[in-house]
């Protein structure tokens, strides 16, 4: 066993969570009309609700203990302080500097001054593609903005600009292209025309391949739709910190945006990485999105761990995934325009949290991390939440929501927030024999039929769900929220002992493709794999 699963607070929370496992949370609710006002916690006009997960005063007062035995306070401080607390790659972790009105130091170094400069740098840059000065190799006003990136320099600023799309400015499109799979970039292409077209190329290094081959095939289709090379320089823009690479492409190194080692990819939305954010909904809603952050950034460094929103989140999800052993979260917004938030939460979660050693290296026995996916509602009700009513899987949810919408249509809002709270109260009460037996009972059925029907109609119930309302889905809202699951992963990382910074899973892949590719090309068959890749690989360049 692990010095954490042997520790006090570990081994206090495993014979809790065997009285708690045996109190359905229908029971709980009985026994305490005011559960909701104990467990559930409001931050500006954000409310977290926890009161359905399977809790009570005990343990919320174990979980603390446990945040307090894992040094949480300590670890916060040593995140805020500059430390370089990603020790696998011996970088800090400063995220919170991009959206600070403080001064944020490393080494010394106060970085929030940098920071303000390439703020200062998008802003004129933003400007002149919204004033049209900034203008095509015709003369004519750029109309379309193409993102060309992967992973983080993708999934954030495609999730932000669909969310804030009531605030997009009228005259900007925006377009995202991340796959390699050519038919992404091929079927933007077909909708944008080369002379009023800007692409920004989004990658640190400048030599991620799926970024960089999609990067020089939008390049030879501009070049043959009538632009010169001479042109690039006013219909390419970098986000990179390799000048020597951008200006090679035939990109104007003084419109490459920079950013720096200590700012994770998952997590730089709020850098540079958010240029095309702030050229769909213009600058003032994109310091709002900053705004928003630094409020949870506040909250989280300043708040008793009670009262805190990131901490009770992640200890929620520490006591799911480790004591009642689920696998699986749905990540359920009942926000159309929140569609693609599942899959941000995926690379944040699943990237950060998905380790098997801790930090020191020694191999975990306990689960970290968990599998996130979800659908906005109502669509998943007629897709997959059968599963979770009466499947046999196991499961957490959160469901989001705001208060007011932004397209106030007859009785859709009311409607969607219905079937919101419905879904959270069914999939924890459910509906008993007995219950199910009095309705059948109304029906005029035989009683043949009564019990064969029976055991289809029941629902177990007793499903843990989380609960986030906020007043309605503008810039500094979003912001908060993408905070709150920022610091939520942040403070599981703690407990778990794992680096949340660092991503090597990602790269094995990357090595053995970048040896097959050279192989694809060859007149012999190809043996030096196993079995199964050799058959495949030979398979597919028999039908070439």
């Amino acid at each position: 066993m692990s010095t954490l699963t042997r520790s006090p607070a570990w081994l206090a929370l495993s014979a809790h969570q065997t009285e708690i496992a045996n109190r359905p949370l229908r029971t709980l609710f009985d026994e305490d009309p005011q559960r909701f006002d104990k467990f559930s916690l409001q931050f500006k006009d954000l409310l977290l609700d926890y009161s359905k997960q399977p809790v009570d005063a005990t343990t919320i007062r174990l979980l603390l203990a446990l945040a307090e035995q894992q040094k949480l306070a300590d670890w916060l401080g040593r995140m805020a302080n500059g430390e370089k607390i990603n020790s696998t790659e011996s970088r800090a972790a400063l995220h919170i500097a991009l959206r600070a009105n403080s001064p944020v130091f490393m080494d010394g170094v106060d970085v929030t001054q940098e920071v303000r400069r390439v703020l200062r740098q998008i802003e004129q840059f933003v400007q002149k593609i919204h004033n049209q000065s900034h203008r095509g190799y015709s003369g004519l006003p750029i109309t379309d903005v193409v993102n060309i990136g992967i992973g983080g320099s993708d999934l954030g600023p495609v999730m932000v600009t669909e969310a804030l799309k009531p605030y997009h400015l009228p005259q900007l499109r925006t377009h995202f292209v991340s796959n390699l799979d050519g038919a992404h970039l091929s079927d933007t292409l077909q909708h944008i025309n080369p002379a009023t077209t800007l692409f920004v190329i989004a990658s640190k290094t400048f030599t991620t391949q799926e970024t960089l081959a999609n990067a020089h095939s939008a390049r030879k289709w501009f070049l043959a739709g009538g632009g010169s090379k001479q042109d690039i320089a006013a219909h390419f823009v970098a986000v990179s910190t390799n000048r020597e690479a951008v200006s090679q492409f035939g990109i104007d190194p003084d419109n490459m945006f920079e950013f720096w080692d200590w700012v994770g990819g998952r997590y730089s939305l709020w850098s540079a990485i958010g240029l095309p954010i702030a050229l769909a909904v213009g600058m003032e809603h994109f310091h709002s999105l900053l705004a928003g952050a630094q409020a949870m950034d506040d909250h989280f460094l300043t708040a008793p761990f009670e009262q805190n929103l990131p901490v009770i989140l992640g200890l929620i999800g520490i006591w799911q995934i480790n004591f009642f052993h689920i696998t699986s979260q749905a990540i359920l917004p009942y926000d159309q325009s929140m569609h693609r938030f599942p899959a941000y939460l995926q690379q944040l979660e699943m990237e950060s949290n998905g380790k098997r050693v801790t930090r020191n290296g020694e191999a975990v026995d306990y689960s970290t991390g968990i599998i996130i996916w979800g659908e906005p509602g109502t669509n998943g009700q007629h897709a997959f939440y059968q599963l979770l009513h009466q499947g046999t899987q196991k499961f957490t949810a959160d469901f989001l929501a705001p208060c007011r919408c932004h397209h106030p249509l007859s009785e859709h809002h009311p409607m969607l927030l219905a079937n919101f709270f419905a879904q959270t109260e069914a999939l924890m009460r459910g509906k008993t024999e007995q219950e199910v037996r009095s309705e059948l009972a109304n029906q005029n059925l035989s009683a043949d039929l009564v019990e064969h029907l029976l055991p289809h109609r029941v629902f177990p119930g007793n499903h843990a769900t989380t609960s986030i309302l906020f007043k309605k889905l503008d810039p500094a809202t979003l912001g908060m929220l993408i905070a709150l699951y920022e610091h939520k992963v942040f403070v599981q990382s703690v407990i778990w002992e794992i680096n949340p910074f660092d991503q090597w899973g990602v790269e094995l892949g990357k090595q053995l493709a970048g040896k097959i590719l050279a192989e694809l090309a060859l007149d012999k068959p190809v043996t030096g794999h196993d079995a199964s890749t050799n058959g495949l690989i030979n398979f597919y360049r028999a039908q070439q």
